[in-house]
C-alpha cells in the first residue's frame, strides 16, 4: 500500500471517529432541565482538603460538559446512589472519550465528600435524587 493511500485511510478513520464522538455529544446536548439546575452552579471548596479541591476541579471540568454543575451540587444522595449515577453517566454515548476511570473515581470521591460534609448537615436545603426511571424517561432513553 502506498504511503498516500495509508494517509488517506488514517485520515478517513480520524474523520469517522471524530464524527462519532460529535454525534454522541450532540445527542447528549439536547437540553434537559431539572429543578436542581436553577440552584447554585459553583461551590467554594477553599475549606475542603487539598485532595478534594483537586477532585472538585476534575468534577467541574468533566461534569459541566454534558449538564449544569448546579444539578449535582443541588442534589442530595447516598454514596451508593452517587456511585450508580456516575456509573450511569459513564455509559452515555461518548463519555468514555471524555472521562477515564481515574477521573470518574475522583468525581465520585468529591461527590461523596461534599455529600457528607455539606449536604448531610442540612438535607432540606437540597433536592432529593431523581429516580433513574425519571431521568431515562425525560432524556428519552429507550427501554431495554
Amino acid at each position: 500500500m502506498s504511503s498516500r493511500k495509508l494517509i488517506q485511510l488514517i485520515s478517513a478513520g480520524i474523520l469517522i471517529g471524530g464524527l462519532a464522538v460529535t454525534f454522541g455529544l450532540f445527542a447528549q446536548s439536547v437540553p434537559t432541565s431539572y429543578p436542581q439546575d436553577n440552584g447554585p452552579y459553583k461551590l467554594d471548596v477553599s475549606n475542603y482538603p487539598k485532595a478534594v479541591q483537586k477532585e472538585y476541579k476534575v468534577f467541574k471540568e468533566k461534569c459541566s460538559i454534558c449538564h449544569t454543575l448546579a444539578r449535582p451540587l443541588n442534589t442530595t444522595m447516598s454514596p451508593a446512589m452517587w456511585k450508580e449515577y456516575v456509573k450511569y453517566m459513564l455509559q452515555k454515548p461518548g463519555a468514555s472519550a471524555m472521562i477515564n476511570h481515574q477521573q470518574a473515581h475522583e468525581i465520585l470521591e468529591f461527590l461523596d465528600y461534599d455529600q457528607t460534609h455539606r449536604k448531610d448537615k442540612d438535607p432540606k436545603k437540597f433536592y432529593k435524587p431523581l429516580t433513574m426511571k425519571t431521568v431515562e424517561a425525560k432524556e428519552g432513553v429507550p427501554k431495554k
